[in-house]
């Protein structure tokens, strides 16, 4: 069997790899072997193993019908989503991990690939190399999921365990990460949670079943956690992680995006350094978690891998997600409830008479108190706290 990557990046020569390292026993579990024919990248690669696979123009592999699998790892919407529509329309099915891809046009691009016969899947586009897209789509689709809690972007979690290890400030460990690989030179998408927002409108959009738009899902990223945050946590017994959530509300799904002051006794709560978890709840199975590598080149490709193995064993049919291109609207966001842990400069006897009931966590600092709210809705507390004035940081509990 003949197949094609587009994108010869980190991932792309990553996928690679794993094809000619693990050639013979992808060649045992297919059933024949799995034949990489082409590489689609602009750019050129003297002396690569693979250097007379490449082309330049995408439709060269379209034409060629011996080309049953492609594997997308350009990254980014477009000319991704171009290139991908067409492989789909000449019945190649297609993996990628690009999320963004999939978030944007994963409902369209499933249309096509029914409408073709063939399969559109994205298994590292979420958790890297962790098994989560085939986990809700095969193994738990005798539950109803309740509730997911993803740590899902691994440059953030690393900042973040950083910080709370070292008591470096943001800008610091920023500055660390990028040196080291794990930043991008912008780093926008990692750092304001875009990405994690991103994946969590993938996981609803699955389990739903519907088109979860990602601008609908209230984001925040984690630029605003300072060192003294983590001196209240620490004092609090917990940890700062940036989640992605999302919960069951009656018919539809609440998603936020946000940093979360997380409970030891919470599975969460351990995931630390690059690793990505997803903790799922269903109505039968209760809770468990998915943990792993959630990035990198051999942890990527090997999800990449797992999915040309799946469309391998599956020519010519198309196996259906339940993702259907209806959109989701979203609950009410102001509606969601949480406990909410507050910096602030005002006075003690103006947080009693806003706030009423707190809980208050002091590290002795000068002009400024540290106090837990109530449960409450983001309405109410968004109309306290306007009141209260003085906010210095706001972090909900989780």
């Amino acid at each position: 069997m003949k197949a094609a990557i587009m994108g010869y990046g980190t991932i792309g020569s990553g996928v690679a790899k794993v094809l000619e390292t693990n050639k013979d026993v992808l060649a045992e579990r297919i059933g024949e072997p799995l034949e990489l024919k082409y590489i689609l990248d602009l750019r050129d690669f003297p002396g690569d193993p693979n250097e007379k696979l490449f082309v330049k123009d995408y439709k060269e592999i379209v034409k060629d019908k011996d080309v049953k699998i492609v594997v997308e790892t350009m990254g980014g919407v477009e000319p991704a989503f171009t290139f991908v529509k067409a492989m789909l329309e000449a019945g190649k099915s297609v993996t990628t991990s690009n999320k963004a891809l999939v978030a944007d046009k994963g409902a369209e691009l499933m249309q096509v690939a029914e409408k073709n016969n063939v399969n559109f899947v994205f298994e590292a586009a979420v958790g890297g190399g962790i098994p989560i897209i085939r986990t809700l789509t095969a193994c738990l689709t005798g539950d109803v999921i309740e509730e997911m809690s993803a740590i899902c972007n691994g440059t953030t979690n690393y900042m973040l365990t950083n910080m709370e290890q070292f008591g470096s400030d943001y800008a610091e460990i920023l500055a660390e990460a990028q040196s080291l690989g794990y930043a991008e030179k912008d780093p926008t998408a990692d750092v304001e949670g875009h990405d994690s927002c991103r994946k969590i409108a993938i996981l609803t959009s699955l389990v739903s079943g519907k088109n979860v738009d990602f601008n609908d899902i209230p984001t925040e990223g984690i630029s605003k956690i300072s060192s003294t945050d983590f001196k209240y946590a620490k004092a609090m017994g917990r940890s700062i992680k940036l989640i992605a959530h999302s919960i069951k509300v009656g018919d539809t799904y609440a998603c936020r995006v946000a940093p979360f002051l997380v409970k030891p006794d919470s599975m969460l709560y351990h995931v630390s350094g690059v690793m990505n978890a997803v903790s799922v709840r269903g109505n039968m199975l209760g809770e468990s978690m998915y943990y792993g590598a959630g990035a990198g080149a051999l942890p990527t490709a090997s999800a990449v891998v797992g999915d040309m193995v799946f469309l391998a064993r599956n020519p010519g049919k198309y196996i259906k997600l339940g993702w259907s291109d209806e959109k989701l609207e979203l609950a009410n966001p102001t509606k969601e409830k949480h406990r909410f842990f507050v910096r602030t400069s005002a006075l003690q006897s103006n947080i009693e008479n806003e706030f009423e009931e707190v809980e208050y966590s002091t590290l002795d600092l000068d002009n400024e108190v540290g106090f837990i709210t109530a449960e409450m809705s983001e309405a109410e507390f968004a109309e306290r706290s306007a009141a209260l004035g003085g906010i210095i940081s706001v972090i909900r509990m989780y």
